[in-house]
């Protein structure tokens, strides 16, 4: 049996939601949930991983329990405190370079519990 065919694209519309058939802006099928934050033990850890990054090292910030927003308002902060790039990744804070110590003093001053981790 042949599936109903709906359309994607409308010349006044634009681009429409395959489901529901809505312009994608006022899709009402595919609105995005409120997201819970991870669960954690509350500790923040900082490491640092090279592997698979080409000999480059990063300084890794996982354990935090913010929202996706919020982590990424804090990834900014800390990117513009190290001078340096970075990026969020599955709630993983990606900073690159040795940062360790600046951002361990960092997230301290900001009230999370930290610990480092790794070598």
């Amino acid at each position: 049996m042949r599936e109903k065919h709906r359309p994607v694209y409308s010349s006044d519309k634009g681009r429409l939601c395959p489901t529901c058939t809505q312009p994608v802006a006022s899709c009402r099928c595919n609105k995005k949930k409120a997201v819970p934050p991870p669960k954690g033990d509350g500790v923040v850890r900082i490491g640092r991983e090279s592997k698979g990054r080409k000999g480059k090292g990063v300084t890794l910030i996982t354990g935090m329990t913010l929202n996706p927003d919020e982590l990424k308002a804090l990834a900014a902060d800390l990117k513009k405190l190290c001078g340096c790039g970075g990026t969020v990744k599955d709630g993983v804070i990606e900073i690159q370079g040795e940062q360790r110590q600046t951002l361990f003093d960092a997230l301290q001053k900001r009230g999370f519990k930290v610990k480092l981790s790794g070598g």
